[in-house]
């Protein structure tokens, strides 16, 4: 009989490995493996992928000036994007909202009014996703299966609740802040240089420059990226989530 002795690493990685295989979850019809990490819940910041997708995604909170631009520009340039979309922003801006949406572009919910959600109760958060998916069923038909948190501020019991209620939990791994006192290039060097496959992208609508810079940052990830909703970004069943809120699949035969 031939013995093989570990040692002390090698021990802990297979206690890793073990603990991370038996902690095998079933919600909302998804099979998640997740790695032990520190016991905190992660949401998805980026994506681990062999092809080239990345998402473009826009947070809609404050006014709706630049919706017709930013369609037309991505339409020209043959992308799409996903809009997280407050619900009084759907409310306000409903005829928005539903271009968006006949436009094919993917529909996420940004809470109703960007309250806190680390201060929240699950079912204070429950009830405020709720009334945001009326105001966008209202006004596309459709109820969202995207949830991104207000100022991207969350806890374990923020991530837990979204994801028990069937949403999956989005972050974002390149921010433009183009929310912030800045320039067009200052925005185009935040995103375009930075973006590797797998990651999302944010910006915002309602901004002075956003709609300005946009066709030039579109041309520039075009180059070397295929943009897709962030749907199709991520994976829906069997995947794991490391530390830093990387997803990456896990065949069922590795589980």
């Amino acid at each position: 009989m031939r013995f093989i002795v570990l040692n002390k690493k090698q021990i802990v990685f297979s206690l890793i490995v073990i603990a991370a295989a038996v902690t095998l979850v079933l919600t909302s019809g998804r099979a998640v493996m997740t790695f032990l990490t520190g016991d905190r819940q992660i949401p998805i910041y980026s994506v681990e992928r062999a092809d080239n997708k990345i998402a473009l995604t826009f947070d809609c909170a404050w006014n709706d000036d630049d919706i017709d631009d930013i369609i037309r520009i991505l339409k020209e340039n043959d992308c799409t994007a996903t809009f997280f979309v407050t619900g009084k922003w759907a409310e306000d801006y409903a005829d928005s909202l539903n271009k968006l949406y006949r436009s094919g572009f993917e529909i996420g919910i940004h809470s109703y009014n960007h309250n806190d959600y680390t201060k929240m109760s699950a079912d204070e958060i429950i009830a405020d996703m709720e009334k945001c998916d009326k105001a966008v069923i209202r006004a596309t038909g459709e109820k969202p299966v995207l949830a991104r948190t207000p100022s991207g501020a969350y806890n374990n019991l923020a991530v837990s609740t979204i994801e028990n209620s069937g949403r999956a939990c989005i972050q974002w791994s390149v921010d433009g802040l183009d929310y912030v006192e800045t320039t067009q290039n200052e925005i185009y060097e935040r995103v375009v240089p930075k973006t590797k496959a797998g990651d999302i992208i944010l910006l915002h609508n309602g901004t002075e420059l956003t709609a300005k810079i946009l066709p030039e940052i579109l041309k520039g990830l075009k180059s070397n990226y295929r943009l897709v909703n962030v749907s199709d970004l991520i994976y829906k069943e069997f995947f794991t989530i490391d530390h830093t809120g990387r997803q990456y699949s896990v065949k069922s035969s590795q589980i």
